[in-house]
């Protein structure tokens, strides 16, 4: 089963490959809001290892998921999630105003 079944990619950022991805049916979003979104991940990543990834669920809110390897002894679980509730307090307005978009534009 597809981890990414029911769920609509936003973004994502991996610590392991140094990459972030930005779901090409968000290349509407303005520019500002996407580099906000780049700079977060990339942050997260650099911060706590692993990969982060946005997604919005079958319902419409935006969810923040983080995984790591397996074999990675250096994965922060407890920094990660304080992380995304640091996250979640602070870019309140950004992922409320991404919720608000999927919903009227997808």
């Amino acid at each position: 089963m597809d981890m990414y079944e029911d769920k609509v990619v936003l973004c994502a950022a991996s610590a392991y490959d140094k990459k972030y991805y930005l779901n090409p049916k968000f290349d509407g979003l303005p520019q500002g809001v996407k580099e906000d979104l780049q700079i977060m991940c990339v942050l997260f990543t650099e911060d706590v290892g692993g990969i982060l990834s946005l997604y919005f669920d079958d319902d419409g809110s935006l969810q923040i998921e983080t995984d790591a390897a397996e074999e990675d002894i250096l994965y922060d679980e407890i920094g990660s999630a304080l992380k995304v509730k640091q996250m979640r307090s602070d870019k309140r307005d950004l992922l409320e105003g991404l919720e608000m978009y999927y919903r009227i534009f997808q």
